[in-house]
């Protein structure tokens, strides 16, 4: 690394830092739903620093690229897989709309702008907004055989387009899955949404992701007045919504609750269930009373989250996982949480299960241990990365990438990143399905791609220096009306296909185009315009595709856009 910036003079590495530092602090800047984000945040206050002369050399991108692109893999590996099914095939649809749409784009710009390789490649990670393209295409560049000055410019160039374009991409994307899309299908995305929720009989509209503070599963104690002379049955059928008589105390003795038991005047009922259900209990039980000693225990519920790994499971809804359990496993056992991708799913029947999904169960302690078997593996809570794994993992991905086929004259290869990607894929397979095998927590692997990302992104936008000024004079005015176009029509075309072909209901549809454009600003945009988690439905689906679909779009980019430019 070397800088001739006063300071930095004795200690380069700081510079290094201070970008990053500064480019994530920016990122988090925001405008309603929209924020620039740390990487883009980071290539501005790159670029803007490049300027004085300050570069970075070695390997240590390309160490952080490795590291960045295998955690992505290894965190996206289980749904990736999961969602390879019957039951997700019309959504599988529209990442290849997104995939076959930017390609082509931005090809046609290239022979009509005499775009290079490196601008190419960064109009579509920019536009589409997925900033792994930067780091595909800036390796494949290398592959090219052109000489290190023209590759050391493409690459600059890279990180200046996926500058110029990200902003117009993330706001385009954000106001038109959120405004623009509902307006075009006409519907309201509120009303459509709750509506949809009754029809799917969603837990509750202000579910976890909502209102993650208040418990969804609660135990309360009454004294039986109302519900006196009803049997057990009749009133768990009264409550509704699996509310179980869990616990009788009649007296000083504690009576089994059998579904044909006669409730007394004066019995004090346990009583498990969802929590709006048991706000409501005391009109059609009694008075909410303290429970006695012999119900302590049993009002103190216990949780265990689980990663879904059966292979039955997977593409189950909930209702379907009723009725394959055993009663008296799930009888006792509630599903507070669903998480996937980092999100909270509603809570409905007609959810569907995936592996890799993280369900936080509620329930009794020997309940909860039947319920876990049945579904996968209980997590572990570990802060401990086994790092033998990791470096497997990616030892294997870096080999994996050397392998190269020639079809029709054009050698392809997946390149060290692609091959990482790969084998990142199949090793969070493997550790869904083998938790006990390697341990690698999830704040890890966040760290992995955050500081992975930034530091790649950091030395790319460094490096461009004065270059960046060269492809803003030529193209700086172009660009973003071009990526407009990457952005928007692919998620023109997915609604029109989604809704007149593929019939995906409104609320889905918006949820799955902003999953297909990797955006997490605009599924928050469509929660918040929505009040509703429904949406969430359809965007993991195309957002685990994608994921995986688009980086892969950064080495395909990078050589027909060389091979047009040679032609």
């Amino acid at each position: 690394m070397q800088c001739s910036v006063g300071i930095f003079d004795d200690v380069p590495i700081t510079v290094l830092f201070l970008t990053a530092g500064l480019g994530y602090a920016i990122g988090k800047l925001k405008a309603g739903p929209i924020a620039l984000g740390g990487v883009c945040g980071t290539l501005i206050v790159a670029l803007l620093v490049g300027q004085t002369g300050c570069q970075l050399h070695g390997d240590l991108k390309e160490v952080a690229f490795a590291l960045f692109i295998f955690a992505m893999g290894y965190s996206g590996g289980p749904q990736f897989f999961a969602n390879l099914n019957r039951s997700s095939l019309r959504f599988l649809v529209l990442p290849l709309i997104e995939a076959v749409t930017v390609t082509s784009i931005v090809l046609v710009a290239t022979r009509l702008l005499a775009l290079d390789a490196g601008t190419a490649a960064g109009l579509a990670a920019g536009a589409a907004t997925e900033s792994a393209v930067v780091g595909t295409a800036a390796e494949a560049l290398h592959r090219l055989g052109a000489d290190a000055g023209e590759v050391a410019r493409m690459e600059s160039n890279i990180a200046t387009a996926y500058t110029l374009t990200y902003l117009v991409g993330l706001v385009s994307i954000v106001f038109f899955t959120s405004q623009v899309a509902p307006a075009l299908l006409r519907i309201n995305l509120q009303a459509s949404s709750q509506e949809l929720a009754r029809r799917l009989q969603a837990a509750s509209e202000s579910d976890v992701a909502t209102q993650p503070a208040l418990p969804r599963v609660v135990g309360r104690c009454y004294r039986a007045e109302a519900a006196a002379g009803m049997t057990v049955h009749a009133l768990e059928r009264a409550l509704g919504g699996r509310t179980l008589v869990f616990s009788l105390v009649r007296g000083d003795l504690s009576i089994e609750p059998v579904p044909d038991l006669v409730i007394e005047a004066g019995d004090r009922l346990a009583l498990l269930g969802v929590r709006e259900r048991l706000v409501a209990a005391s009109r059609l039980v009694g008075i909410e009373v303290p429970p006695p000693p012999a119900q302590l225990d049993v009002l103190d519920l216990d949780h265990r989250e689980v990663v879904l790994s059966k292979r039955q499971l997977n593409g189950r809804t909930l209702k379907e996982l009723g009725g394959t359990a055993r009663r008296r496993q799930l009888r006792f056992v509630w599903i507070q949480r669903i998480s996937r991708a980092g999100l909270s799913l509603p809570i409905t029947p007609a959810t569907r299960l995936q592996h890799g999904d993280r369900l936080m169960l509620v329930g009794t302690d020997v309940a909860l241990n039947a319920a876990a078997r049945e579904i996968g593996t209980v997590v572990r809570q570990t802060e401990a990365t086994d790092l033998v794994f990791l470096c497997v993992g990616i030892l294997l991905g870096l080999l994996i990438g050397m392998l190269s086929v020639t079809v029709a004259g054009i050698p392809i290869s997946l390149g060290s990143g692609g091959g990482a990607l790969l084998s990142g894929l199949i090793f969070g397979w493997i550790a869904m399905k083998r938790p006990g095998l390697a341990d690698m927590p999830p704040a890890a692997v966040q760290l992995l791609k955050d500081l992975g990302l930034a530091v790649f992104v950091a030395c790319v936008g460094l490096s461009a220096g004065p270059d960046a000024i060269a492809l803003v004079r030529e193209h700086g005015a172009v660009l973003p009306l071009v990526g407009l176009a990457v952005s928007l029509v692919p998620a023109c075309l997915s609604l029109w296909i989604g809704h007149a072909v593929l019939r995906i209901e409104g609320p889905l549809l918006v949820g799955a185009i902003a999953g297909q454009h990797v955006s997490t600003p605009a599924i928050s945009a469509i929660v918040a315009a929505s009040r509703s988690s429904v949406p969430l439905l359809g965007y993991t689906v195309t957002y685990a595709i994608a994921n995986v679909m688009l980086p892969v779009l950064g080495p395909i980019i990078v050589v027909l856009a060389h091979r047009i430019g040679q032609g």
